[in-house]
């Protein structure tokens, strides 16, 4: 391979920890002997992740703890392997009880990755955790840490052959990208460990990936995974109601460092359109590229969408279709129109009905009567009522909402009766609230430095006022906040983009589109509560008075100059 296309210098410390894990063993089976501490040491406090988990701790006691000569309230959160999105009835119910029973938040949260995640979880309990999603077909390999992890695919009720293909490539991906080493069967199921000649992986390597890979499938022209957030996407293309194949897109990643401008955001390049035979094997060439030539030296630019900047797109490109055995050809056409999901009732080709319910920041919990809705909200016990009769599936959205899906004529009314009768269907939700996410952040993700899902639901009620204020009810604006700059909220996919900087500080980007097609541009820093809601009321009445018929806010602000459009990568998203 020629040298210049591998970053010299000394290798980043996760390298040494990967190299030494023995395929990713570590010493987690002996670390969850020791009771004296919650928590995991150096090592496997990092190897976990390629389990599917995270050590965190509560940080809302932290300093109380602290105050008490107690070590932090170690727990683990966990994110299950799920492509697709779909689980059934039975499955929701065990994953419901564990939740319940087994966690210290008692909820089940539908992540951005569209899974859900455990929160909470002691270590007494991780094993039994993992046993238990076992028992009923789930696993959390490889959705965390240095691999490619959870699948994405369009969660669209089966309404063509288009969307159930599509899903079945979703899982295909999924096995054939999945690390082969039996660590977690060993560790977790208690899978007896016999002599190997394991000395590699075949596809990810002995150290595996040089950073997280993120993979979906999607079809137009909803874009309700967001593929510019993603390394490596399949945009479905169909002729006359049958999948042909997929155009490819790489390098879309949203994760940046304040303050480092070699970090940002960028989109994903089209490398063109291969047949359904070749998906295979390009998402294997893709993978290997990037393991083989992206950065281990510099964490913070080992993403695929570094390495195409350092190389170049074609020589990039080049290398996969080497890799691959195949030539791409001309990029079929497509188009985005949108990316919310489709709340409500809708029929399928089938003659069966999907219930897509609005779950505000994906978290399925019973919440007290005096939320700040007013309205009481049982979502985690509606949503067992329904498993216990439904006869279709759930779907998971990227959104962090659920589908019930293939409900038969004569079920629906019971179905839907349930769902309102606990919250799970409100009219009066608007179109900005559905239009709005955030991630966890506080109290349980380390990497938090502000609020956003705490934060959200407050602010689109301010942000509602302001658009009634302007003339704009009914209107949306799609509204996204992180705590931190590492991208699991997709802010860096808005119109209007919060960033956590600090305690109640963030970062404002503007100027992402309706097709999510387009990374928004750093508009102002630092900016507290109140001086969130001024920014946005000023320019949405700028919007409301100057825009031309049907223009979104994000395609405004760029017309009228208020933020200059990101093209691609960091020349056009950071300012000289």
């Amino acid at each position: 391979m020629t040298t210049e296309l591998i970053v010299k210098g000394k290798l980043s410390d996760n390298e040494r920890l990967k190299a030494e894990s023995n395929f990713l063993r570590g010493t987690i089976s002996e670390d969850l002997k020791d009771g004296i501490t919650g928590g995991f040491s150096a090592d496997n406090f990092h190897l976990i992740r390629l389990h599917g988990m995270y050590q965190q701790d509560d940080r809302d006691i932290r300093g109380e703890r602290q105050k008490q000569k107690l070590e932090p309230l170690h727990n683990v959160m966990l994110r299950a392997r799920l492509p697709g999105g779909i689980i059934t009835p039975k499955q929701w119910l065990t994953i419901d009880k564990f939740a319940q029973e087994k966690t210290s938040y008692g909820s089940i949260r539908l992540t951005t990755r569209q899974t859900f995640q455990f929160h909470g979880v002691l270590k007494p309990n991780i094993k039994l955790m993992h046993q238990t999603l076992n028992s009923i077909g789930i696993d959390a390999i490889a959705t965390a840490g240095d691999v490619n992890r959870n699948v994405l695919c369009t969660p669209n009720p089966i309404e063509s052959e288009v969307h159930q293909e599509a899903y079945e490539w979703a899982k295909k991906i999924s096995e054939h990208l999945l690390p082969k080493t039996r660590a977690y069967a060993e560790i977790w199921l208690d899978e007896e460990k016999v002599e190997t000649t394991e000395n590699d992986e075949p596809i990810l390597g002995r150290t595996y990936l040089p950073r997280k890979f993120k993979t979906t499938v999607v079809v137009p022209p909803q874009n309700d995974i967001d593929v510019h957030a993603n390394d490596l996407n399949f945009v479905a293309i169909s002729e006359n109601g049958k999948l042909i194949g997929f155009n490819v897109l790489v390098g879309g990643g949203l994760a940046m460092t304040h303050g480092d401008k070699s970090t940002y955001p960028r989109k994903a390049d089209d490398f063109g359109f291969i047949s359904v035979e070749q998906t295979l094997a390009v998402a294997e060439a893709v993978v290997t590229t990037q393991r083989d030539w992206g950065n281990r030296v510099n964490r913070k630019n080992a993403k695929t969408k570094y390495t195409l900047d350092r190389v170049g797109v074609d020589v990039f490109k080049a290398e996969v279709e080497k890799r691959a055995g195949i030539s791409f050809a001309q990029s079929r056409p497509y188009t985005f129109t949108e990316r919310g999901d489709r709340i409500g009732w809708v029929e399928g080709v089938d003659n069966k009905h999907h219930l897509t319910l609005f779950i505000e920041n994906g978290r399925i919990l019973d919440f007290p009567s005096d939320n700040h809705s007013g309205i009481s909200k049982n979502l985690k016990t509606g949503l067992r009522q329904i498993a216990e009769i439904h006869q279709g599936d759930f779907r998971l959205t990227a959104n962090q909402n659920l589908i019930i899906a293939g409900v038969a004529q004569a079920d629906k009314t019971q179905i839907e009766k349930i769902a309102r009768e606990h919250g799970l269907i409100n009219d009066n939700i608007s179109n900005q609230r559905k239009s709005s996410m955030a991630c966890v952040a506080f109290p349980t993700c380390p990497l938090a430095m502000a609020e956003a899902e705490r934060y959200l639901p407050t602010l689109v009620d301010d942000v509602e006022t302001i658009l009634t204020k302007n003339g704009l009810e009914g209107e949306s604006i799609i509204l996204r906040v992180t705590g931190c700059p590492n991208g699991c909220g997709r802010a860096m996919l808005a119109e209007i983009g919060l960033v956590g900087k600090g305690p109640g500080k963030y970062n404002m980007h503007l100027g992402s589109n309706l097709g999510g097609t387009r990374v928004p541009k750093l508009y102002k820093e630092n900016l507290n509560e109140q001086d969130i809601l001024t920014e946005i009321d000023t320019l949405t009445a700028r919007w409301a008075s100057e825009r031309d018929q049907g223009e979104c806010f994000g395609d405004y602000v760029i017309r009228a100059s208020v933020v200059d459009e990101v093209k691609i990568s960091a020349r056009d998203f950071h300012d000289d």
